[in-house]
């Protein structure tokens, strides 16, 4: 159990504005049917809450439990859900990791973006256990993957640019196939002042290649893909349905 996100938490917000901005409209949708009844929504790697704030807005009055392992990310988190009163009066954040999470007895539903290649088989396996149990029937995980499905060479590329003040932030990822199904992503965000880098982080992560289909067969539930949203492509994000 590694905390990928403390190096470089310091500038997730702006790669999160981003991801929510692509990735919300997909998840509201999912969201639409849920029945919020039959206990909290589960966010599991709620990072600085970008996602949480989508959950709220799609199930008004829905109890949520934001799961965030980095304390760094956590204190961001926990910040915009205490400085706003309605996210303050139902969401909960709780530490732990996706392997060890503390789980109430009932969910409605489970939200998990960002979080599941960087588990082993054996562990998504375990966690999707625990889920099933606590689900009710019909009721969904809704998962968001990177896309790739098979390990490959991704060379470093710059995904974002961002201009804070006097300073610009570059965000560089790449990556190249590990061991298995493994692949291992690195990042490095670049602070540039009057066009000359003063600081780089960076920092890596292993992420196990999977799709939503093998997600499904591991947990032994149904799934499809969420493929659009008001006419636009998405992300790789999947519901598995109990």
């Amino acid at each position: 159990m590694i905390d990928y996100y403390t190096p470089s938490a310091e500038f997730y917000d702006m790669v999160a504005v981003r991801h929510t901005a692509g990735s919300g409209p997909p998840l509201a949708r999912a969201l639409a049917s849920v029945d919020a009844s039959h206990g909290p929504i589960v966010e599991i790697g709620a990072g600085t809450g970008r996602i949480t704030e989508v959950i709220a807005a799609a199930l008004p009055g829905a109890d949520i439990i934001a799961a965030e392992p980095s304390a760094t990310m956590r204190a961001v988190l926990t910040a915009r859900v205490a400085g706003d009163p309605d996210l303050r009066r139902r969401v909960t954040v709780t530490d732990g990791f996706a392997q060890n999470l503390r789980l109430p007895d009932r969910v409605s539903a489970v939200v998990i973006f960002g979080v599941a290649g960087h588990l082993t088989r054996r562990e998504r396996t375990a966690l999707w256990r625990r889920l099933a149990e606590r689900l009710p029937p019909g009721g969904s995980i809704i998962v968001e993957l990177m896309g790739v499905s098979a390990p490959r060479h991704i060379p470093p590329v710059m995904s974002l640019r961002e201009t804070i003040g006097r300073q610009t932030y570059e965000w560089w990822i790449g990556g190249e196939p590990a061991s298995g199904d493994a692949m291992r992503f690195t990042t490095t965000w670049k602070v540039l002042r009057d066009d000359r880098t003063v600081r780089e982080v960076s920092d890596s992560y292993l992420w196990h290649t999977i799709d939503v289909a093998q997600l499904a067969r591991e947990a032994g539930m149904t799934s499809h893909r969420i493929t659009e949203a008001g006419g636009q492509a998405v992300p790789e994000i999947g519901v598995l349905t109990k």
